[in-house]
């Protein structure tokens, strides 16, 4: 049985409600997800942070996106959009060029080899979120979905 929250921080003193047990559990959950998923990258080089951005420009296809479309699907908000972009050029993830229509944008797009580090990604890291989230089933993991969208609305 997992002890709680109270205990994982060995907090002494009750939280002032409910809302506040849950929403600590929250953030040291996120925290610990986080962390897993930093040490899964580790060996392919990689940020969770370039991972996501690397997983937006794939969706994008060949037409790819700008900065700023990109800096708004991120799950982590990251203020420097551009220093990212540049580290993943820099390692032949990415590329970057002129918008077709409008030569003031820049536009980012994956490359084969970021195209070949998702794909050898992609297996490995559904079995990481199989292992964490399987036990839950289906019925739990979509109220679970349903909540966490409630508390982000809120947000």
């Amino acid at each position: 049985m997992v002890p709680g929250i109270r205990a994982e921080i060995r907090q002494s003193k009750p939280f002032p409600n409910l809302g506040s047990e849950a929403m600590v559990a929250l953030q040291r959950t996120a925290s610990d997800l986080q962390w897993r998923l930093t040490e899964f990258l580790k060996p392919y080089g990689i940020s969770p942070t370039q991972y996501n951005a690397l997983r937006i420009l794939r969706g994008a296809g060949d037409e790819g996106l700008a900065c700023n479309e990109i800096g708004e699907r991120m799950l982590n908000r990251d203020p420097d959009i551009t220093r990212l972009l540049d580290r993943l050029v820099k390692s032949g993830l990415a590329r970057r060029g002129r918008c077709k229509t409008d030569r003031r944008v820049i536009t980012a797009r994956i490359t084969d080899n970021g195209l070949a580090l998702l794909k050898s990604l992609d297996a490995p890291l559904e079995d990481l979120n199989q292992k964490i989230t399987g036990q839950l089933g289906r019925q739990r993991l979509q109220e679970f979905l349903r909540t966490l969208d409630q508390i982000r609305e809120r947000v």
